[in-house]
């Protein structure tokens, strides 16, 4: 018995990296997968692991950037396997660089994808969840770092998984009376996309004559000890989780508080510019939260 027998899921980005962990993880542990990428060999190996292990898997090809592959996606889940249950939005792209020096080609390229594309998958996966009543299903949001404490030179990467962040709270508050629930995760992976963290680390350590770090050393797993964390949201043991925003690298897991107000008064009367130096001229800036990667 795996721990995803009988659920229906797709995973946004699933060709390559994390997103082809999750989908293999889920496929092992009995679920039915959607596929997606934009390359098509890549997307075809994946399907061929799968279902060369005796899993069950289909194809979408196209960018989550066209909210016509997001309907898709979810359009063949329901015709293929009968219904969606949980719905992982992992797809995203980087096109790093300083504010001051970042194009809007650059950023709406990331947004397009990274922000626009979750929009549009987690609609229509809500209202096909939504049609499932008692049912309802799970939607999964893959978030970053950059998107909790800021990412330098991610400046549009950071704005888009922050954006997820505010349309996961919103979800929260409309989906709930349908039965689904949302919740994000932060994995911490060594794929392609995260290369350019231990290039930098290794060019350090040379310029030190010190060895370079591994990447377990810099608190990364590999995308198969990182799904461990995708199967256990997806599961029905994370059923009473709603709203909530998980890190996990493998070894190292943690829900995230939500944002909070402090230093909080109030007045009868509205406040002065005067009253508002007074009170806060003794009260120190709250600190931006920088999530330790690995046990100090």
């Amino acid at each position: 018995m795996g721990r995803l027998d009988g659920k229906r899921i797709v995973v946004t980005g699933s060709s390559r990296g994390l997103g082809r962990g999750f989908a293999i993880g889920c496929a092992e542990e009995g679920a039915s997968v959607i596929i997606n990428g934009t390359n098509p060999d890549a997307v075809a190996e994946v399907e061929a692991t799968i279902r060369d292990a005796g899993g069950t898997a289909t194809s979408v090809i196209g960018s989550v950037a066209d909210e016509s592959v997001c309907e898709s996606l979810v359009a063949t889940c329901v015709e293929q396997y009968g219904g969606i249950d949980v719905m992982v939005n992992n797809a995203g792209i980087v096109r790093d660089k300083t504010i001051m020096k970042m194009t809007v080609e650059e950023w709406d390229e990331v947004m397009a994808v990274n922000l626009r594309g979750v929009f549009s998958c987690t609609k229509h996966a809500a209202l096909a969840m939504r049609d499932q009543d008692p049912q309802g299903g799970h939607i999964i949001e893959v978030i970053s770092a950059s998107g909790l404490s800021g990412g330098f030179g991610q400046g549009n990467y950071a704005a888009s998984k922050a954006g997820i962040m505010g349309l996961l709270r919103t979800c929260f508050m409309e989906f709930t009376r349908y039965n689904i629930r949302v919740n994000a995760i932060w994995p911490v992976a060594e794929t392609d996309m995260t290369q350019v963290v231990f290039n930098r680390a290794n060019a350090q350590a040379e310029q030190q004559g010190a060895d370079a770090p591994s990447p377990v050393e810099m608190g990364f797993g590999k995308p198969h000890e990182v799904a461990q964390g995708i199967i256990y949201l997806a599961s029905d043991g994370a059923a009473h989780l709603n709203g909530q925003c998980m890190s996990f690298n493998g070894r190292k897991t943690a829900l995230w508080s939500h944002p909070a107000e402090n230093y909080l008064e109030f007045h009868a009367e509205p406040w002065s510019a005067d009253e508002l130096d007074a009170y806060y001229q003794d009260k120190e800036p709250l600190p931006i939260y920088r999530p330790a990667m690995i046990k100090p």
